[in-house]
């Protein structure tokens, strides 16, 4: 896929998250996580941990190398995680995200290279998709209870959500990429809950790439990085998630070489009221909750913040049109709708490569 002209080539693939996204776990994990101690490893086996982050959880699996210390290995991934937070957080005010946010408008401001990195990655999103993507779509979140402050005890009327979309809009965000700056012609909040978990899968296995870990898989709050195979030769394996509530079962198992996988979907993070349900995922075009038969959609790529991004993308779009693009743009993604009898699945040529079996 290209990311079009004005996205130079990166050093290395998209990297960092942020706090308070997608609580929704699309994705199963194969073989429990256990924890071993920090000693030197002397021979191949593998060593796994986790903890929480972000207002999410992160797993990471990987084969021991002679010489590496476990505990070096933690300590990297965490840090990792610890900085994207720092600079990608809408749940901190001290984070370099927020930092931008509280700016008033025509104000430029010099950002750190992993940040203007990922909002370069999000405004491609935004205009290949028409908007249907969008960063800036902070006020909308935070207006239908999503955000930071959580659930209103009512719905937002129709002339909030049309004085809210007045600061919407990817083009109200001005990137340049000689100076690493961003400024905003609007009061503009933006938020990275759409991408920034997958770009911490990234940070995450390229630090401990730098460490001599070559084969892993990393986890943060359901988006995947993996690499390599386990000790025994086999490779890392995940399941896609049904999406049902009575039971958690993967309707398919996917491995991905170097690959991140990335699932957007709406049947666990939402809220009703009178009976409606209101989904977590918004369209920033039309400033509503998304309304439509696609409940999960996973992609498949190089990067997982990318995989992360074009996940929401799809979600917005809906089955016919995500299907549509998806295809047209050769993009490894998997579709599962509700039907009046259940669910239909749909796997795009590029994505049926890395299926294994198919549960349903």
């Amino acid at each position: 896929m290209e990311y079009g002209s004005s996205l130079k080539p990166l050093n290395r693939p998209f990297r960092g998250s942020a706090k308070g996204f997608k609580p929704v776990l699309l994705v199963l994990l194969f073989l429990q996580l256990g924890i071993t101690g920090c000693s030197l490893e002397s021979d191949n086996k593998i060593v796994a941990f986790a903890g929480s982050t972000m207002g999410t959880t992160f797993h990471v699996k990987y084969v021991s190398v002679d010489g590496v210390n476990s505990g070096e290995v933690e300590r990297a991934a965490k840090a990792a995680l610890d900085d994207v937070d720092l600079r990608m957080s809408t749940y901190r005010d001290d984070s370099e995200l927020m930092q931008f946010n509280y700016l008033p408008i025509n104000t430029s401001a010099t950002v750190s290279s992993d940040l203007f990195e990922l909002l370069q990655v999000s405004q491609y999103l935004s205009r290949i998709s028409g908007g249907a993507f969008d960063v800036t779509v902070g006020p909308l979140v935070n207006l239908w209870g999503f955000g930071p402050e959580k659930h209103l005890n009512r719905l937002p009327s129709t002339d909030e959500v049309e004085k809210a979309l007045l600061n919407v809009g990817f083009g109200y965000l001005s990137v340049d990429a000689k100076t690493n700056t961003l400024q905003k012609k609007r009061p503009i909040y933006i938020d990275l809950s759409a991408i920034a978990k997958g770009y911490g899968v990234d940070r995450v296995a390229a630090d401990i790439e730098t460490l001599g870990i070559t084969s892993y898989l990393v986890e943060v709050g359901g988006e995947v990085r993996m690499k390599g195979v386990k000790v025994d030769g086999t490779p890392w394996r995940i399941g896609v998630e049904r999406p049902t509530l009575d039971q958690r079962r993967a309707s398919i198992i996917i491995s991905a070489e170097d690959r991140g996988i990335a699932t957007s979907g709406d049947y666990r993070n939402y809220y009703e009221v009178e009976g409606k349900r209101y989904s977590h995922t918004i369209d920033p075009r039309t400033g509503y909750p998304i309304d439509h038969n696609l409940v999960s959609v996973t992609i498949i790529d190089e990067s997982t913040a990318l995989a992360d991004g074009l996940a929401t993308l799809f979600m917005v779009l809906g089955t016919d049109e995500g299907i549509q693009v998806a295809n047209s743009e050769n993009i490894a993604a998997y579709f599962i709708s509700k039907t009046h009898d259940g669910f239909a699945y749909h796997a795009t040529p590029g994505f049926k490569q890395y299926v294994l079996n198919t549960l349903e």
